[in-house]
């Protein structure tokens, strides 16, 4: 009886070890079924999103390139982990040359679970990304910063008195195409509003755009634009920095003149009031201060004066965020308004070492900002919206610096990225930073480098170097990664 049940157990699993390798195979011929309509699927979506694929084979292994779009007369740059390609400037008179269509790869990022930005406290870092009326370009614009700089946040400013210049009517159109386009990206969305309509402005302001623009007589009129904008846009907007600069007439123009927190805060009230009524996971940021070390009535006032004042008069109520700026200038981030070595070669900018003051200083302007948050007994971070280091090494024959900006000169590329990642060490070391915006991606390119024009005075710090090639902090910002970075509610 063992030898038959032996026999039949051996033939039993013949049976089911036959059974198991037909399995296995109608299993793989099934799966390499799917794997093909797959992949075919997915050549489908790309060959449709892009119109075309183009022949010329990748250049190295690891890049990731970006096609010009069509028609558009403007370039747009190779962005990739290894050495640019250069492109020789074209002899007088001579058209620029484009760089080939590249082939676009297409990588799958992995799935993270959504931290809702009003409950992630932990530092984060964006960038300052210039429009294009060419929806097409800002879209590479936006997706530079999402896939090869690898960051979350886009900052991008909304200049009210150009979307409203007559009460009640406002041209959504550019926000229409913006709001939706950086929505589909899925990166954050830090709008800095700012610039009362002229309709808005205090009787007999004096009003000239750009160089005296001002708040709303009536705040009111505000608050009915954010209610507005919010309800068209739920959910494409993350933080709203309310204003920008307040503490100098250039942005803060009123009838009678006058630089005055209290007034701010009477509009950040407002503003504070209705963005929660209609959307409370959006962080309010308080506008960042210009760092200027000068007080003149009517036209500019010290930032660590008009701090006190804004809390003061109540301003921590009525934010999430403290906004805060510092553009760098010549001097590392990592020293004292009171301690600064001189540079080598000596700088020729003289400023932070003739007239001492911590508005030069990236690290004293923060820490004195974050004193007097502690001091009125709030745990309040900051929100840096605007910080960076310029440079011109590479922006000779391209314009004249505008008096003032010397600094740019002292400044190499070098020091630019170097200057730029010990700003960013600090601010997640010191643990009081929430979210910094660096300043900026593109404002030179879309000026030709031309450092002398109408946005002249941001093109050293673009982080796009002429002919499109990056400056070295670029590898620095792609190396941290911080899209790959888990996020934690708090």
């Amino acid at each position: 009886m063992s030898d038959i049940r032996e026999t039949i157990s051996i033939s039993a699993l013949r049976q089911r070890q036959q059974i198991h390798r037909r399995q296995v195979r109608y299993f793989a011929i099934a799966w390499t079924g799917i794997t093909l309509l797959l992949g075919a699927a997915t050549f489908v979506a790309v060959y449709t999103a892009t119109g075309a694929l183009a022949s010329e084979p990748l250049a190295s292994s690891g890049s990731f390139l970006l096609p010009p779009p069509a028609e558009s007369g403007v370039l747009v740059a190779q962005i990739t982990a290894t050495p640019f390609p250069t492109f020789p400037p074209p002899e007088q008179g001579q058209p620029i040359q484009e760089p080939p269509t590249p082939v676009i790869v297409v990588a799958t990022p992995a799935v993270q679970p959504t931290v809702p930005p009003i409950r992630d406290l932990d530092f984060d870092l964006g960038i300052a990304v210039q429009k294009n009326p060419d929806p097409n370009v800002y879209k590479l614009w936006v997706e530079m910063a999402r896939d090869q700089l690898r960051l979350n946040w886009v900052k991008s400013q909304l200049v009210w008195r150009d979307t409203e210049r007559v009460k009640g009517q406002i041209d959504w159109s550019e926000l229409d195409a913006s709001l939706t386009l950086l929505s589909e990206a899925g990166v954050k969305v830090l709008l800095s509003i700012t610039k009362a309509p002229d309709w808005a402005r205090d009787p007999g302001a004096r009003i000239v755009a750009d160089v005296h623009d001002g708040p709303p007589a009536n705040p009111q009129d505000f608050a009915d634009f954010l209610s507005a904008l919010l309800r068209r846009y739920p959910g494409k907007i993350h933080a709203i920095e309310v204003w920008n600069e307040v503490n100098i007439d250039r942005e803060w123009t009123t009838n009678p003149p006058a630089i005055d927190a209290r007034r701010y805060v009477q509009l950040l009230q407002v503003a504070y009031n209705t963005i929660k009524s209609i959307d409370p996971n959006i962080i309010v940021i308080s506008a960042g201060l210009a760092p200027t070390g000068a007080n003149i009535p009517g036209a500019v006032m010290d930032d660590f004066i008009y701090m006190d004042q804004m809390i003061a008069a109540g301003m921590l109520n009525f934010v999430d965020c403290v906004g805060a700026h510092h553009n760098g200038l010549n001097v590392p981030p990592n020293y004292d308004w009171n301690n600064l070595p001189e540079r080598n070669p000596p700088a020729r900018f003289r400023g932070p070492w003739e007239n001492p003051h911590h508005s030069w200083s990236f690290k004293s302007t923060l820490e004195g900002y974050i004193k007097r948050i502690r001091a009125a007994g709030s745990d309040k971070k900051l929100c840096v919206t605007e910080f960076g280091w310029p440079s011109v090494e590479d922006l000779q024959g391209r314009g004249q610096l505008r008096e003032g900006f010397g600094f740019a000169a002292d400044n190499t590329l070098q020091d630019q990225a170097e200057f730029t990642v010990q700003a960013i060490e600090l601010m997640q070391q010191w643990g009081f930073v929430r979210l910094a915006m660096l300043w900026n991606l593109n404002y030179g390119a879309q000026a030709g480098w031309d450092i002398s024009g109408p946005v002249g005075d941001n093109v050293p710090w673009s982080i796009l170097g002429p002919n499109f090639q990056p400056r070295p902090v670029w590898q620095r910002i792609v190396d941290m990664d911080f899209r790959s970075r888990p996020r934690r509610a708090q």
